[in-house]
């Protein structure tokens, strides 16, 4: 089975423009982002924009500023400060990777909880931490990684629940592959999490029903990885050297095993920027 995320994310997308237009209204305003990302870095800048603009066709105001290699730790951390106080900001995005320096920069702490529509700050990523049920990740107050989250609803609308799955989770960042794990833990899964240092990835995989790959390595994961009829998610976006798309499973050997695979592009991207316009609607809602 393909676990196609196109019609969910048009399902998510389908009453925004509705809430954004009411919210306006209450406010006085369009809900307003602030979005960050590195002008150097030329797809992730790219991919940004194209968030923005989804954004602003959905009836929300929003501006881009972008960063380089020469923006100072201080600069960052000063607007980010700034957008964190102004009234008229709601919603905040910045685009990963950063410049080095950047990324190192502590912005976490700096950046208002509320405001944080991709869950990265310290106050957001420390309170799903401490989440031991899905009850409670779905009364936090703040926001959840929107890819994490965008699996989650994947998974939901392809009618698999995770509890007393055996999963694995490849891919350790702290925005997908750590949250991701909590998340499915949350669920009541038990959850494994590998990464490209595993040093045997097939031993660590042959028991495993649902995988979920977001370790960013073109065919990673292989059909003799995996056992028949697992349940493959596949998160990671590389460029083949043909320039096309593709994600780190081997999907059609995959498939041909029995196995439930998201496809790359059409899986959890389209969630995911579905999950993060209507945090970007609900971060303004919330100043209603």
């Amino acid at each position: 089975m393909i676990l196609e995320g196109k019609t969910l994310a048009t399902q998510i997308r389908q009453s925004l423009p509705q809430r954004a237009e009411a919210a306006r209204q209450k406010l006085g305003r369009p809900i307003g982002l602030y979005a960050y990302g590195c002008a150097d870095d030329y797809a992730a800048y790219v991919y940004l924009n194209k968030e923005v603009e989804a954004a602003r066709k959905t009836g929300v105001q929003a501006q881009v500023f972008p960063l380089s290699k020469s923006t100072s730790a201080a600069q960052f951390l000063d607007m980010l400060s700034q957008a964190s106080q102004n009234p008229k900001v709601d919603a905040i995005l910045i685009a990963r990777p950063l410049p080095p320096h950047l990324a190192a920069s502590g912005y976490e702490r700096v950046l208002a909880p509320q405001k944080d529509v991709d869950g990265m700050s310290y106050v957001n990523m420390g309170n799903l931490f401490l989440c031991k049920t899905w009850q409670e990740v779905e009364s936090l107050p703040g926001f959840v990684p929107c890819t994490a989250m965008a699996v989650m609803r994947l998974l939901a609308h392809h009618g698999i629940d995770p509890q007393g799955l055996e999963a694995a989770v490849i891919g350790r960042s702290p925005t997908v592959g750590r949250p991701l794990a909590h998340l499915l833990t949350c669920k009541n899964a038990t959850v494994k999490i590998c990464h490209t240092k595993t040093a045997d990835l097939k031993k660590a995989l042959q028991n495993e029903q649902l995988i979920c790959c977001a370790a960013g390595q073109a065919n990673l994961l292989t059909a003799d990885m995996v056992q028949p009829g697992a349940v493959v998610v596949d998160i990671a976006t590389n460029i083949t050297p043909g320039g096309s798309l593709c994600g780190d499973a081997q999907t059609a050997p995959l498939l041909e095993k029995g196995c439930s695979v998201s496809p790359v592009p059409g899986g959890v991207g389209p969630v995911t920027l579905a999950c993060l316009l209507e945090n970007i609607i609900l971060s303004g809602e919330r100043n209603v």
